[in-house]
């Protein structure tokens, strides 16, 4: 059974990311399995950091080839992870990498200044990808579980690797090929959509990138203050 091909290639303008190395088959770093399975089969999940070069070969490989978007390495802070049942089957993985610099609804919801914004943005992170693999992965509700696992690791993660906390996390759904279910069954908020301009589009009136919902997850109740650096509370839950 093959995962169905993916829909078009990724992009990225930034000239820092490149694409994983020509890795060969995935068969031979990947042997997929049926996992048909009621969601406390696979559980508790294993959310495992990809950290030593053979991971990090895989996890670009599973990106590249079944994420719709693709993959590009990226720049900057970034946790990447795979997701795996209770006795260690590969279920997929997802990668948190830095926010957005600019994206006026979640700038809205916080309440950010453009100066606010640029000294503490680096307490937002972006859920940049999410694959299950399906459809050798077949286990309902698994989406929003895995979630509501994630949002727990990565802030104690991100401390541990990059001596600062994040208190929001955002992602960006095209309204277009998902409807954020999982998203929002998993506690996430949805404040509004991006305009479609893209970072290189020609014209703030033109349209040139597809429309996407903006969600977020707050880590922390106080996670505004935090983010305007007037708050002396610790920062975890």
């Amino acid at each position: 059974m093959l995962l169905p091909p993916r829909q078009r290639s990724g992009t990225s303008n930034h000239k820092a990311c490149q694409k994983p190395p020509d890795l060969g088959p995935p068969g031979e770093l990947f042997s997929p399995a049926l996992i048909c399975s009621a969601l406390p089969e696979v559980l508790p999940l294993q959310v495992v950091p990809v950290e030593n070069p053979r991971q990090r070969q895989l996890f670009g490989r599973l990106l590249q080839q079944y994420h719709y978007l693709g993959y590009y390495r990226p720049v900057g802070e970034n946790l990447p992870y795979f997701i795996q049942t209770r006795d260690g089957r590969l279920l997929g993985c997802a990668l948190f990498g830095a926010a957005a610099w600019k994206c006026a609804p979640r700038d809205r919801f916080i309440g950010w200044s453009d100066p606010a914004r640029q000294e503490h943005l680096s307490g937002v992170a972006n859920n940049m990808r999410l694959l299950l693999l399906v459809p050798w992965v077949q286990v309902p509700h698994l989406p929003s579980h895995l979630l509501t696992t994630l949002v727990k690791r990565v802030s104690p993660d991100w401390q541990r690797k990059y001596g600062h906390p994040i208190f929001l996390l955002e992602t960006f759904v095209e309204e277009e090929r998902f409807p954020g279910s999982s998203y929002r069954a998993a506690n996430w908020v949805p404040v509004g959509q991006t305009q479609g301009r893209g970072r290189q589009g020609p014209s703030q009136h033109i349209r040139s990138a597809s429309i996407k919902d903006v969600y977020l997850c707050p880590l922390h109740p106080r996670f505004r203050e935090h983010l305007h650096g007037d708050c002396n509370a610790p920062p975890q839950l």
